[in-house]
């Protein structure tokens, strides 16, 4: 599939969301599949920008590379960057974040032996994305599950409207968040899949390949 004058939107890693100057809630997402994805768009031809969260990876030839730290800051650069013709959201965004943030480090009080923190919702960039007047013509999601992936991913397909939904079990070797491989069950409304195990920067070309298939 060639991507030559396609605009192509990636978000890739974990976002990481500041409790005080020194802590923070974040995940253990390495970006590694969105990268590769990122990468293999650009090979194809698109103009590729990539907002990736706090990661140690290295920028893809030709990507546009956009850096961030929380889920807000995900949510303002993908969303400034419409339109697109795809978006891929493959980043682990954090579902909360805290209230509010402690301009001091937070200490241990005599006698105490626990702490309450509030969170609040994050804003959902993948439905956020879907339901924008500037919607790309493919709005693609990750769900990273550890159990019933297909009930997660087909509800989230549904409630976010997005064209396809790629599952991927987490905490398992050789899949998911940290692993060099990864394997997917690809949901949209006419079907499913299944890709890999394989490396990431195949399962890319792979899923890029199904979504010209499928849902063009």
């Amino acid at each position: 599939m060639s991507l030559n004058g396609k605009q192509v939107i990636v978000s890739a890693g974990p976002t990481y969301e500041d409790i005080d100057p020194a802590r923070f809630i974040g995940n253990r997402s390495s970006g590694k599949m969105g990268f590769a994805i990122a990468a293999e768009a650009a090979r194809r031809g698109a103009a590729v920008v990539l907002v990736a969260g706090p990661v140690h990876l290295p920028t893809p030839e030709g990507v546009t590379r956009i850096d961030v730290r929380s889920a807000a800051q995900m949510h303002e650069a993908v969303t400034s960057a419409l339109p697109a013709s795809i978006y891929i959201g493959a980043a682990a965004v954090a579902d909360f974040t805290p209230q509010a943030f402690s301009s001091a480090k937070l200490k241990k009080k005599p006698g105490t032996e626990t702490l309450t923190l509030e969170l609040v919702r994050t804003r959902d960039i993948l439905a956020d994305v879907a339901a924008h007047p500037l919607r790309p013509k493919r709005v693609v999601g990750f769900a990273a599950e550890t159990n019933d992936i297909e009930h997660y991913a087909r509800g989230k397909l549904q409630a976010k409207r997005v064209d396809m939904i790629c599952a991927n079990r987490v905490g398992v070797t050789g899949s998911g968040f940290e692993a060099d491989d990864n394997a997917l069950h690809v949901f949209w409304t006419q079907g499913d899949a299944t890709l890999g195990p394989a490396p990431k920067a195949e399962v890319a070309a792979v899923l890029l390949d199904l979504i010209d298939k499928e849902l063009d």
